[in-house]
């Protein structure tokens, strides 16, 4: 048995783990980080990364194919998937080798093996405790499933649909969220069949309810189907495909079924309750400042309930090595956090919808502005449409922003600086934004709100 000491013993190496990790060394902290598999987790190996990656692709087979619009001529000769595969793990690679370098560059002992949290202050990894004056949980998530649906054959999840070796013909797709919404554009850009399930009302639910509408008439326009507001019921499967049935009795068949109904925290049978931290549903439940139900063992990511985002986690890392070192970092409230659906079209938005706004200020307290991307001169050139719709409280902050229209996720860093800095409408109307650009959409959302309204009737 071997013993090793560290000021901090970071759980996990996904995107909340290595940026604790990386932020307590710059902190003059020893830090040991345990990873079972890669540094860089779910998102760049499973998940944010290798996905955005198909998209692109994606992006440029429908560029390709309506490339006669912009005066030149292409002939679109169908997807290489070995190519493409080829394309994303390139990627992947190229960043893994530099996270890995950056890791080793600053000191940290990278430790490779399945931990289990064995008390407050130890960690232990096959044969070797690893003790921490601090412990962080970075576990991360997995691809859940719905209770009696089991993956296998061809029902699967987001993780086996990116390493496919083949095109589908035709889809089904369970869950109408952000994995679910970016698969089926990268399938149907592919040439895929694709019909999405999803047992709440609208897809991207989590969105305000207008941007919600205005993503389905664009999937409507691209031949991409859905089934709203009614729940799945079973599926069965053959050597030909399979057939998924719904609580109303009706029934879609495709060549596979992937399942994307969410992510489960990745908290079981590692020792986290008989340490002492308080779990629930399999999410360990921390104080505003992620410290857990046990002194000195903090919780970052996937695995805090609340909004499963790689940028989430990422910050949390920073927030809880700052915590430590007792430099009182600033909370950043879920609301707050920027939100980016990489389909065609794109959905990003920070902050409250329109109808969350009305229901914690009253209807009369709140001012909705919605500027339609077609006034958008950078928007007519590149061919999409869409718009920018801005909330504020009267004479008050602007307190959401939420985008449809390709590329908007580009813009969510300034919707997300106006939301956190609690800028007023007046404040943004008087900066300039470059012409032309998609930013100017923005620009003009705020000068209508502030009373200006210049290109907007």
């Amino acid at each position: 048995m071997s013993e090793q000491n560290f000021d901090i013993v970071v759980l996990g190496g996904g995107s909340g783990g290595y940026a604790a990790a990386l932020r307590a060394s710059q902190l003059g902290f020893t830090v040991a980080m345990i990873e079972k598999d890669k540094v860089g987790g779910t998102c760049l190996h499973r998940g944010c990364i290798p996905t955005k990656a198909l998209l692109h692709s994606a992006e440029v087979a429908d560029v390709s194919r309506e490339s006669a619009k912009y005066g030149v001529n292409t002939t679109f000769g169908g997807i290489d998937i070995a190519a493409v595969t080829a394309y994303r793990e390139g990627i992947v690679a190229s960043k893994y080798k530099g996270l890995e370098g950056l890791v080793k560059a600053r000191g940290i002992t990278t430790i490779s093996g399945e931990g289990r949290l064995t008390s407050p202050t130890t960690v232990q990894v096959g044969d070797q405790t690893i003790t921490g004056g601090k412990i962080v949980l970075a576990t991360g998530s997995y691809s859940r499933t719905l209770p009696g649906l089991e993956i296998g054959g061809r029902v699967i999840t987001s993780e086996q649909a990116l390493a496919l070796d083949f095109i589908p013909n035709k889809v089904v797709i369970l869950g109408g969220g952000v994995i679910g919404v970016e698969f089926a554009s990268v399938w149907k850009s592919f040439g895929v069949d694709v019909t999405i399930v999803e047992a709440l009302p609208h897809l991207v639910p989590n969105e305000d309810e207008a941007i919600s509408k205005q993503f389905e008439r664009a999937f409507r326009k691209r031949g991409i189907a859905f089934n709203l507001g009614t729940r799945f019921s079973g599926v069965t499967q053959n050597e030909n495909g399979v057939v998924v049935s719904l609580e109303d009795g009706k029934t879609f068949e495709g060549d596979l079924l992937l399942v994307a109904v969410g992510r489960g925290p990745a908290t079981a049978g590692l020792g986290f309750e008989e340490a002492g931290v308080n779990v629930d549903r399999g999410f360990v439940i921390t104080d505003h400042r992620l410290q857990t139900s046990v002194p000195g063992v903090y919780a970052v990511g996937d695995i805090v309930p609340g909004l499963q985002l790689a940028h989430r986690g990422f910050q949390q890392g920073i927030f809880v090595a700052e915590e430590i070192a007792g430099l009182n970092p600033q909370v950043v409230e879920d609301v707050n956090i920027p939100k980016v659906t990489y389909s065609d079209p794109e959905v990003a938005s920070v902050g409250l919808t329109e109808a969350k706004a009305k229901e914690k200020y009253g209807d009369e307290k709140v001012s909705v502005y919605d500027y339609n991307l077609a006034g958008n001169g950078k928007s007519h050139i590149i061919g999409t449409t869409g718009s920018v719709k801005v909330v504020r409280l009267n004479d008050g902050p602007v307190i959401g922003i939420h985008m449809i229209g390709a590329r908007v996720g580009e813009l969510i860093g300034e919707g997300q600086l106006i939301v956190n800095w609690e800028a007023y409408p007046e404040d943004v109307a008087s900066l300039v934004h470059a012409h032309p650009t998609q930013n100017e959409a923005l620009g003009e959302a705020h000068l209508a709100l502030a009373g200006k309204p210049l290109h907007a009737i």
